[in-house]
């Protein structure tokens, strides 16, 4: 796994395929697609349906006189599989180039086990149940192993995690002080520290503050860098887009909402943030 993220020739295809992906007319379907709507990624929801009719399918292939079943069950997988390939270009057209290098080979590897297991339905149609089964035996390999990449993208490389679920552990209970009212200019993203975590703080044209964790929740993007727009701020690295005043992501591809902290200002000008609760 680790031989395949340092293949810096995946590189080259890599920006090709990631322009085309990015350039694709989705409008609010990429971020369905991403899964903003649910919390997390919808990739890994959608891959159940291709692995687990194809699972499903080699097990009947066990089992004399199941054949229509498998079949059936092997054409189901194929088309899950769209949907599933499609969420997953869309994560992936957002990813660091170590992870675009695992991630462009799960998705060849994927391709490859999709190749076999239309092959596969297309030798069952003809009758030729011999072929057809050793060709889904085959196929289930290969989407094994692209599905190993997948979780080595997810687990090793954190692809689609959450990076700012560490926030409410490393901070610590209570209010921080983080400086004054005059450090914080109207409507210019200011970056401040409580305890050892970074926020990013924004004084409204109300004289309002509004702080948020500062490290993007998609890829530690750093949003004191981005811009403030419309009571939202942009991550300056892939553009989601998330709500000052409670953190929500209005635009991925982040798709966990953004810690957010409550402020106060004493009545000598002392600026001081704590967590805000659920």
């Amino acid at each position: 796994m680790e031989a395949v993220e340092d293949q810096e020739w995946l590189d080259g295809p890599a920006r090709y395929v990631r322009e085309v992906v990015r350039r694709v007319p989705m409008g609010r379907l990429r971020d369905g697609l991403r899964g903003l709507w649910l919390g997390h990624p919808l990739h890994p929801v959608l891959v159940q349906v291709p692995i687990g009719a194809w699972s499903s399918a080699a097990v009947l292939d066990l089992i004399p006189g199941e054949g229509r079943a498998a079949r059936r069950l092997v054409a189901v997988g194929l088309l899950g599989a769209a949907p599933a390939a499609l969420s997953g270009w869309v994560d992936w057209a957002e990813q660091r180039p170590r992870q675009s290098r695992v991630g462009l080979v799960h998705a060849a590897t994927n391709l490859a086990a999709v190749t076999v297991y239309a092959c596969s339905l297309a030798a069952r149609f003809q009758g030729r149940g011999l072929l057809g089964r050793a060709l889904g035996f085959g196929g289930l390999t290969i989407a094994t192993v692209g599905g190993t990449l997948g979780g080595h993208l997810a687990y090793r490389q954190a692809a689609g995690v959450n990076h700012a679920e560490a926030v409410p552990v490393l901070v610590e209970p209570g209010w921080h002080r983080i400086g004054v009212l005059d450090d914080f200019p109207v409507g210019e993203p200011v970056r401040r520290t409580a305890g050892e975590v970074p926020l990013l703080v924004v004084r409204d044209e109300h004289g309002t503050l509004n702080a948020l964790a500062d490290r993007c929740s998609h890829l530690d993007g750093p949003l004191h860098e981005g811009q403030v727009v419309d009571g939202c701020v942009v991550c300056p690295w892939h553009g989601s887009e998330f709500r000052l005043s409670d953190g929500a992501n209005v635009r991925g591809p982040a798709t966990a909402p953004q810690p957010c902290f409550e402020c106060r200002v004493t009545p000598d000008g002392t600026v001081a943030v704590r967590l805000a609760t659920a």
